[in-house]
C-alpha cells in the first residue's frame, strides 16, 4: 500500500511512470524511487487490505459514508495513501458529468484526481500533526470548514500522525468532528492509536490496516521487477519481504537498494550482505549443532560466520527466527508451504519439527531472547554470543521443575539418592530403569541444581586425568536410548525412538530396520557415534526383517491402551455420562506407581569387558 499496488496511467505518485514532468524527455527526468513510482492511486491497486477495501466499497455503494475515518497501522502499510484514495473517491468526477456522486470505481483520471494524488488540490488539505500540534492549528481548520469547497464535491481534511496533537487541540476538534458541515470529511492517520483520545475515536470509523503477508509482498515485488526489467532470484525477494516485516514501503525501499547494490541480477547472497544477514543455510547448520548438543561444531560454525563479518546479534536473531519457524511448522505443518521461505529452510524445518519436542524449542527460544539482550550490552559481543550457545546446547533438554521434583521423589526424595546422570537419560528414554545408567559419567544431576557442581567434580577428583575411561557395554536397545540421552544428542535419540525398529542387538553389533522417512545417513551416524560413546567399534546393519515396533509407536499403543482401559472403567463411564461431550484425553500414572516400562530392558550398561 502506501507503496503497494501496480502502476497505472493515473495520478502522479500513483504510478504514472509514463507521464511527462514539465515536458521533460524520458532520459532527463529525475529518478523516482519505487515507493513513489508504484504508489497506489485506486482501491484496486491496494494489496493486503481486502477487509478495509470491502467495507469502504459497500459504504460508497449504499451511500452510508461517515463524516470521519481513522486509519491505523505500522509504518509503510499505506495509511496516507489510503487517505488520498478516499479523498479522490469522494470527489471523483468526469468531465462529461456521468458520475453524480462518490465512487470507488475510478478507471480513468477524473477532474480532481491528478491534483489530489499530488497533494495540491485546494479542497483537500493535508496537515502533519507532528509539526502542527497546537490549538491554533486546529482553530484554522474549524474556521475554514464552514466554507463550501471551491471546486470539488467535498472538503477533505487529511491529518497525518494525529496522535501528536495536544490534549487542548483534540478538545478543540471535538465539536467540529461530531457535527461537521455536510460538505466536510475528515481522514486521520496514526501509528499510535492508543494515544488518540476515546472521545475522538468514538466519532470516527476505525480501520486497522494489517501488515502485508510475506508471500503477498513477494508477488508484488516480482511484478514490479518485471515492469522494471530487473532479474531477481525468488529467494532474494523472500529475504526482502521478511525483512520488511509487513511494510510495503519498506519492502520497496529495500528492493530499490538491492537493485542498486547488485548492479545487475539481484541475488540472495548479495541481499544478505546488504542487510548484514547470515547465510540461512549456515544458520540452520548452527541450529543443527545446538540441537545435537555438539558445542564444538556450534563454536566452529559461529566463528566462521563471525569471521566473514556477521554481527553476533544478527546471528542469534536469525537463529531465533528459525526456532520460531520450526515451532510454527510443528504446530501448523502447512506453515512450511510458505514460499517466502527458501526450499532448504522449509525442508529442514519439517525434519526438525518432527524430531524436536515443543519443550526443547520453547527453551531455545527463551534463552535466545535473553541471550540477544545480553549480547547487545556486552563489551565483547562475540564471546557473549558463544556463552549463549553453550547454555542453549547444555540446558535445552534439562527437565522442567515439576519433572525434576518428580524424579527426586521417585529416587527416594533426596539428592543423595538421585542416580548420577539419570536425569537426562531417564527422561530421554522413559522405558529404561534408573539402574541401567549407573555407570555413565556423572553429569551433575540436573534435577538437583544445588549439588550440580559437587556432582560434576567428584569423578574428576576420584580419577586421575591420565586414566582412560572404561569402555561401555550395551546389550539392550533401552540402554542405547539412555546413552543417547546422557550424551544430550537429541537428534539421535529422537531418530532411535521414531525411525528405528530393533531386530537384534549385542555388544558391538546392532541390527535394525528403518522407517521409510528415516534419514539416509542414520546408519553411518549411529556407527560413528556408538564408537565415540562406547570406546569400541560397532557394526550397524540394516536388516530385511520387520523388527520390533518403534519406541514411539510402542508408547502410542500403550497410551491408547491406557485410555481404552480408563474409558472402560465404570466410574469413568459414569462421569462421561453425566457430562455429555466429555472425553478422556490423557491418562497419567501416579508418581507412586511404578511404570510398566520400568521393567523393560533390565540389563545394565556395563563398564569394562564384563569380567567383574
Amino acid at each position: 500500500m502506501n507503496d503497494a499496488g501496480a502502476p497505472t496511467n493515473q495520478a502522479d505518485g500513483a504510478g504514472q511512470a509514463g507521464l511527462d514532468i514539465g515536458g521533460a524527455p524520458e532520459a532527463a527526468r529525475p529518478y523516482r524511487v519505487l515507493a513513489r513510482k508504484y504508489r497506489p492511486s485506486s482501491f484496486d491497486d491496494l494489496i493486503g487490505q481486502e477487509a478495509m477495501v470491502r467495507t469502504v466499497s459497500n459504504a460508497f455503494e449504499t451511500g452510508r459514508i461517515p463524516q470521519a475515518w481513522i486509519l491505523t497501522g505500522v509504518r509503510g502499510v499505506g495509511k496516507t495513501t489510503t487517505a488520498r484514495i478516499l479523498a479522490r473517491a469522494l470527489n471523483y468526477e468526469l468531465p462529461d458529468g456521468s458520475v453524480k456522486g462518490p465512487s470507488i470505481q475510478m478507471p480513468v483520471l477524473g477532474l480532481h484526481c491528478q491534483a489530489i494524488m499530488e497533494s495540491r488540490h485546494m479542497d483537500v488539505l493535508e496537515m502533519d500533526a507532528a509539526s502542527h500540534t497546537g490549538v491554533d492549528d486546529v482553530r484554522q481548520i474549524n474556521d475554514s470548514v464552514r466554507y463550501a469547497p471551491a471546486s470539488a464535491r467535498y472538503k477533505v481534511y487529511i491529518i497525518d500522525e494525529v496522535h501528536m496533537l495536544s490534549t487542548a487541540a483534540f478538545n478543540a476538534f471535538l465539536k467540529t468532528l461530531e457535527e461537521p458541515p455536510e460538505h466536510a470529511k475528515f481522514v486521520f492517520a496514526t501509528t499510535e492509536i492508543r494515544k488518540v483520545p476515546v472521545t475522538v475515536l468514538s466519532r470516527c470509523q476505525r480501520f486497522d490496516l494489517r501488515r502485508v503477508e510475506a508471500d503477498v509482498l513477494m508477488k508484488h515485488l516480482g511484478s514490479i521487477a518485471a515492469k522494471e526489467g530487473v532479474e531477481v532470484e525468488p529467494e532474494a525477494l523472500g529475504i526482502i519481504a521478511r525483512a520488511a516485516e509487513g511494510s510495503v514501503r519498506d519492502s520497496l525501499s529495500l528492493f530499490d537498494q538491492a537493485i542498486a547494490h547488485a548492479a545487475g541480477t539481484v541475488r540472495a547472497e548479495e541481499v544478505r550482505q546488504m542487510l548484514g544477514l547470515a547465510d540461512r543455510t549456515r544458520v540452520i547448520d548452527l541450529f543443527d549443532s545446538l540441537a545435537r548438543g555438539d558445542i564444538a561444531a556450534a563454536f566452529t560454525e559461529f566463528r566462521a560466520q563471525y569471521d566473514v563479518g556477521a554481527d553476533p546479534v544478527v546471528v542469534l536473531s536469525d537463529l531465533a527466527e528459525f526456532v520460531n519457524f520450526v515451532t510454527r511448522v510443528k504446530i501448523v505443518p502447512a506453515t512450511a508451504d510458505n514460499v517466502a521461505f527458501g526450499e532448504t529452510e522449509r525442508v529442514r524445518a519439517r525434519e526438525f519439527a518432527a524430531k524436536l519436542s515443543m519443550r526443547v524449542l520453547s527453551r531455545m527460544w527463551q534463552m535466545l531472547l535473553k541471550g540477544i539482550a545480553e549480547v547487545q550490552t556486552a563489551t565483547r559481543p562475540a564471546a557473549a554470543a558463544e556463552m549463549v550457545l553453550v547454555r542453549i546446547a547444555y540446558v535445552a533438554d534439562l527437565p522442567t521443575p515439576d519433572e525434576a521434583i518428580r524424579m527426586i521423589e521417585q529416587n527416594g526424595g533426596g539428592a543423595s539418592s538421585a542416580v548420577p546422570g539419570g536425569t537426562t537419560a531417564s527422561r530421554a528414554a522413559p522405558s529404561a530403569p534408573a539402574s541401567s545408567i549407573t555407570s555413565l559419567p556423572a553429569r551433575a544431576s540436573a534435577a538437583v541444581p544445588r549439588t550440580s557442581a559437587e556432582a560434576s567434580l567428584r569423578p574428576q577428583a576420584a580419577a586421575p586425568e591420565t586414566q582412560s575411561a572404561p569402555a561401555l557395554r550395551i546389550i539392550s536397545f533401552m540402554q542405547l536410548l539412555a546413552l543417547a540421552g546422557e550424551k544430550r544428542d537429541l537428534m539421535t535419540k529422537s531418530a532411535l525412538e521414531a525411525d528405528v525398529r530393533l531386530v537384534r542387538i549385542e555388544d558391538g553389533r546392532l541390527e535394525i530396520a528403518l522407517e521409510p522417512h528415516a534419514s539416509r545417513g542414520l546408519v553411518t551416524d549411529l556407527s560413528r557415534k556408538l564408537e565415540q560413546w562406547t570406546g569400541r567399534r560397532w557394526t550397524v546393519i540394516v536388516s530385511n526383517e520387520a523388527g520390533q515396533p518403534t519406541i514411539r509407536s510402542q508408547n502410542l499403543a500403550e497410551k491408547s491402551q491406557r485410555e481404552r482401559a480408563a474409558e472402560a472403567d465404570p466410574r469413568v463411564k459414569e462421569v462421561l455420562a453425566r457430562f455429555p461431550g466429555a472425553k478422556v484425553v490423557e491418562v497419567r500414572r501416579l508418581a507412586a506407581e511404578p511404570a510398566e516400562t520400568d521393567i523393560v530392558g533390565e540389563d545394565p550398561i556395563e563398564s569394562g569387558d564384563g569380567d567383574d
